[in-house]
């Protein structure tokens, strides 16, 4: 039965160092929801725990290593033992992966590109962060030659290009649509929908989707200072002693942005963030093969506070898919991205009803 809140629900303490407590966690559960990052440092024996247990898991990590490594080791293993492990759950990457889901639903006809466009607006209290998604970024950046390694062992089958290129845009540029200065998007975004568009298109047989990540910054001030903190870290990021100054000093290298504090609560209240899509393809009856894309769309995704606000929604809403539309999940267990998890399922729905909105701004008629 459903336990009220303080009725049934006690406390487990587990221990990431200690694999014994974290297998009696796993027996007793269902879903486990892993929220103990950076997750190349603490994730794995939770995953391990969870498969070797038939228990389902659900991280929020932002780490392709990490998300990509875990498929690499335990899709099989969890595809036998038919669990789910889901990362990815959080802001990283459910607006981007379910905002591209969402963009195709609500096309006549076939998407074969989008590029997003994250907004993060922050009230007169500035924006904040907690220095672990800092330091998850540090190590990240530090050991990319790795994630190149990671994916010639996985060997990924090429997505093969359905319609027009997708222009790669340069690392900075100016949006006539925002008029502001735009980069492309560091984040997991564009890992996490290439994984699902490969495996919408390999499983499911439908026509993968091109995309691009970016994020607006502002005006020229704002990109300047941006440049200054950039040049610096990816300075330092690259030596031993510079990762260990980075994770020593965040707020001092991150302008006052990331604290070891986090956000104080009159920053979540004042902050909030959107998330444009762009999308262009082929009205039905048309041929992507060859002529230019004839259909276009806007979408958005819109939320609140990033990192503690819409991250628990995306995260709580994503376990009650999984457990709840069951029957929508893919046919057999394995280690997926959100968007190859929950394509079929109401996530978009639920997410609706708390506050991460879904809606189509704009479709140009053919």
């Amino acid at each position: 039965g459903k336990a009220a809140p303080g009725e049934e629900v006690g406390v487990l303490l587990c221990d990431v160092s200690d694999a014994g407590s974290l297998a009696t966690m796993a027996k007793q559960t269902r879903l486990v929801l892993n929220c103990v990052g950076p997750y190349r440092f603490f994730g794995e024996p939770v995953v391990e725990a969870c498969v070797e247990n038939g228990a389902s898991c659900i991280d929020i990590s932002g780490e392709p290593q990490f998300l990509e490594g875990m498929y690499l080791k335990y899709n099989e293993k969890a595809a036998e033992k038919g669990v789910y492990v889901v990362g990815s759950c959080g802001f990283d990457s459910i607006p981007a992966d379910m905002g591209v889901v969402f963009t195709r639903d609500k096309l006549k006809g076939t998407l074969t590109a989008v590029e997003s466009f994250l907004s993060v607006k922050s009230g007169p209290e500035g924006l904040g962060v907690h220095d672990g998604t800092w330091k998850s970024a540090v190590y990240g950046l530090a050991d990319e030659d790795n994630l190149k390694k990671l994916r010639r062992q996985i060997g990924y089958a090429p997505v093969p290009v359905v319609g027009a290129k997708l222009k790669k845009r340069g690392f900075l540029f100016y949006s006539p649509e925002f008029k502001e200065y735009c980069l492309t998007f560091m984040g997991s975004d564009g890992s996490v929908v290439k994984r699902t568009q490969r495996y919408l298109h390999t499983e499911l047989q439908q026509t993968p989707v091109q995309y691009g990540a970016y994020v607006t910054v502002g005006g020229l001030g704002s990109v300047i200072k941006l440049m200054l903190m950039g040049m610096l870290f990816f300075l330092l990021v690259k030596f031993n002693f510079g990762r260990k100054l980075l994770t020593k000093y965040p707020k001092f290298f991150s302008a006052g942005y990331f604290t070891k504090e986090g956000p104080t609560q009159k920053q979540m209240d004042g902050t909030s963030f959107t998330m444009t899509f762009f999308g262009e393809g082929y009205s039905e009856g048309q041929d992507s093969r060859n002529g230019k894309p004839n259909v276009k769309i806007c979408t958005e995704v819109k939320g609140p506070e990033p990192g503690y606000i819409a991250t628990p929604i995306a995260m709580v809403q994503a376990g009650l898919s999984l457990l709840e539309d069951a029957g929508s999940l893919p046919k057999r267990g394995g280690v997926y991205s959100p968007g190859a998890a929950f394509s079929k399922t109401k996530l978009i729905d639920r997410l609706n009803k708390r506050g991460v909105e879904f809606s189509v701004i704009s479709k140009p008629e053919v």
